[in-house]
């Protein structure tokens, strides 16, 4: 099925400003290396070194300038004045990585780099292009305005991260990004026009989940969910509520919510039909104290509808 997706900042007017401008696709040779795994709470991490081989990409990239690392051995340059939780949290996203072995490959879940954003602005800018049946032509629009998106939200850092999922299948193939997903993790780190119903500022929130076209429907979407429920309780100390959205046609990805323990906390009104928007659920999950990686994965529809709310 064609991946859905609703939007609640003006994306068409966004769209309207910049399709008179020159956008274009760009080849960028990525070196790829071995994925570092950091010593971790999970022993089993330790087992799993996951090659990424030289691939060239077609990159929707921006004449932007890519923002800092976060993980080189000093705080981005951005944050002058880090306390000693903030260096904590720093490290504990540089260390962070969830692995789950499925019978047809193998998925590897981190905190996005900087040399991973540009491929993964072009599987977002691709997923909600197709969820809103948009032209092709406008792929590299939302390659550009994703990646503003991208770069803002990364100098949020330990406050909010996006997770990276790489997939290998059992016969042989090539690690290649599968999906990736964004994690709120405090006010700090929360969206200055969240969607509606609007979540609590302080309290965790997922969105922007979207899995690779070609490998849905494999559990994936489900283990980037727990990956970041995993990650939620090591970043917090306080609050293990975490709240997401889903549109109420997208049937599929609301039956994954509700199997992983989500209630609906409240439901768009349907005067949002006159904002050209598609009505919502807000929905809310309590985190278990100590949160253990689930190996159940839903691979039967879990992927039908790969993408969440995308609050630009």
């Amino acid at each position: 099925m064609a991946a859905t997706i609703s939007c609640s900042f003006s994306l068409y007017s966004s769209l309207d400003t910049q399709k008179h401008k020159s956008f274009y696709y760009t080849n960028t040779h990525l070196s790829k290396s071995h994925h570092k795994l950091s010593k971790s709470s999970n022993p089993y991490l330790l087992l799993h070194k996951f090659h990424r081989h030289n691939s060239t990409f077609h990159i929707c990239s921006s004449s932007q300038s890519p923002s800092e690392s976060y993980f080189d051995d000093t705080p981005p340059k951005s944050s002058i004045f880090l306390t000693t939780p903030e260096l904590d949290k720093f490290q504990i996203l540089k260390n962070y990585g969830y692995v789950h072995e499925f019978e047809h490959g193998s998925l590897f879940a981190k905190v996005m780099e900087e040399d991973e954003m540009d491929i993964t602005v072009c599987l977002l800018a691709e997923s909600f292009a197709e969820s809103m049946m948009l032209p092709l032509r406008y792929v590299n629009v939302l390659g550009f305005l994703i990646k503003q998106y991208m770069i803002e939200r990364r100098g949020l850092m330990p406050n909010t991260a996006f997770l990276v999922g790489f997939y290998r299948g059992k016969d042989g193939e090539e690690e290649e990004l599968a999906g990736t997903v964004e994690v709120s993790f405090n006010k700090k780190g929360s969206n200055t026009n969240p969607p509606s119903p609007t979540p609590p500022k302080d309290s965790p929130y997922i969105c922007n989940m979207t899995v690779k076209k070609q490998l849905r429907r494999k559990g994936i979407g489900w283990h980037l969910l727990k990956a970041s429920e995993e990650l939620i309780p090591q970043m917090r100390n306080s609050s293990r509520e975490v709240y997401l959205h889903c549109r109420m046609i997208d049937t599929a990805p609301f039956s994954m919510y509700t199997k992983a323990g989500y209630n609906i906390i409240k439901t768009d009104s349907i005067l949002v039909l006159l904002l050209l928007q598609r009505r919502k659920h807000l929905m809310c999950k309590q985190l278990p104290i100590y949160s253990i990686p689930s190996s159940e994965s839903d691979t039967s529809s879990s992927e039908d509808y790969p993408l969440h709310e995308f609050p630009l």
